[in-house]
């Protein structure tokens, strides 16, 4: 992402610098820029995770959006489906004429069908 060395490279190069006499005030310079190199790439990656959380959020919405859609529509159309056929739940072919009579035989009680009686 950036030029900034890793953090191991920083760390080898405060071995290597400690080795060769150094200033306190100089090693204490070099500390602190390696802390802000160090600083501003992690930044750097938390602001691109951030607007990659921030997509993805985003997609994540409008699917659910899309999907919930999709469910309210096969509802409706169930709705449509079982308002259409309900009110030819009831009605019985008349086995001598072969069509449908006009009263609708009584419908059995839970009960009734699991003591066997018909």
């Amino acid at each position: 992402m950036s030029d900034a060395p890793s953090y191991s490279e920083a760390a080898d190069g405060l071995h290597s610098e400690k080795s060769a006499p150094v200033e306190p005030a100089e090693e204490s310079k070099r500390l602190q820029s390696s802390v802000a190199q160090f600083t501003s790439k992690s930044i750097k990656e938390l602001e691109g995770l951030t607007f990659e959380l921030h997509g993805l959020e985003e997609f994540l919405k409008s699917e659910t959006e899309r999907v919930q859609g999709d469910i309210n529509n096969a509802l409706a159309g169930l709705r449509v489906i079982i308002d259409t056929i309900s009110p030819w739940r009831n009605v019985r072919p008349d086995p001598v004429q072969g069509k449908p009579s006009s009263t609708p035989e009584p419908r059995m009680q839970r009960s009734t069908l699991a003591s066997g009686q018909r």
